[in-house]
């Protein structure tokens, strides 16, 4: 029998460890001081599926999410996608400063790890990792993630109640108990309408009034959002 030329070898023994299912522990810590995070969706899956695409627009499930922290509609796609999941590990908010942590277990072709879950208080920010290639080696990897903005909604800064469905504006809770009312809004237009990295909330000084209902002293962040432990056994 003809020996396989070693590049081929290679390209192959790469591809057989590639569809390798695995086991992970994970832990998710959140890195601000004034956010919390909506329950969260992890995803263990294939290269064609995706939780989200920077600089595509928003999926409906996607903005469903974003805008009101609801899962149901990316765990369907997740399920028709023969994904492995995680749903709601923290069972709740995760609160600032906060970890969670969950065991996955994947299928052979579920080399990709995905997570998302909604930022509040922002009108359609998330916390998001996309597509990350899950080692074939044991060992322990940390990763930094970032907040995204959907794209779907414009950052007005006020929290209305019962503004967390798809298309209604506005924040639909501040679970800290620290924002403030009867803001004018910070801008009533969205110009980037692909998922994008999320500016950032303005937030003002004055609870009463101002332009934002958020505090520029609680509210605010910087990248990374949030700190990503994955053991692979």
């Amino acid at each position: 029998m003809k020996a396989l030329p070693l590049t081929l070898f290679a390209a192959c023994a790469v591809t057989s460890l590639a569809s390798q299912a695995a086991e992970l522990d994970i832990k998710l810590t959140n890195l601000t001081q004034g956010l919390h995070f909506t329950p969260i969706l992890i995803t263990a899956h294939n290269s064609d599926s995706k939780l989200f695409s920077v600089a595509m627009p928003a999926s409906t499930a996607l903005q469903t999410m974003a805008e009101g922290g609801n899962l149901e509609p990316l765990m369907t796609e997740a399920t028709a996608a023969n994904s492995d999941m995680v749903a709601n590990p923290a069972e709740g908010l995760l609160a600032p400063a906060s970890s969670t942590m969950a065991s996955l277990s994947t299928k052979d072709g579920n080399s990709y790890l995905s997570l998302t879950a909604m930022l509040l208080p922002t009108n359609d920010g998330f916390v998001g990792l996309d597509s990350w290639m899950i080692p074939t080696e044991a060992g322990t990897y940390t990763v930094y993630l970032n907040a995204y903005d959907a794209g779907t909604e414009a950052n007005d800064e006020l929290v209305v109640e019962g503004s967390g469905m798809p298309g209604t504006l506005g924040i639909p809770a501040a679970p800290g108990g620290n924002a403030g009312m009867n803001g004018s809004g910070v801008t009533s237009n969205e110009t980037n309408m692909m998922v994008h990295i999320h500016p950032g909330n303005l937030g003002d000084d004055d609870l009463e009034a101002g332009m934002s209902d958020l505090d520029n002293t609680v509210h605010r962040w910087l990248n990374p959002v949030a700190m990503l432990t994955v053991t692979v056994k």
